[in-house]
């Protein structure tokens, strides 16, 4: 029982966390990610970052 209960624990912590990030390519995320250290960043970030903050390609 204890053994859920961490489990719980740990599942409501992690969505909790992830529900505070910035919409991908809005201006907020832009910011933070520019403020983020580059050595930080993943591919998918940096594609990202490319393509909404730099040069902000608008999906049809």
């Amino acid at each position: 029982m204890k053994k859920l209960a961490l489990i719980g624990l740990a599942v409501m912590a992690t969505v909790g966390l992830t529900a505070c990030e910035h919409e991908v390519g809005s201006d907020r995320w832009c910011k933070a990610m520019k403020a983020k250290d580059k050595a930080d960043w993943s591919a998918n970030e940096a594609a990202d970052y490319l393509k909404h903050c730099v040069i902000e390609v608008k999906e049809q």
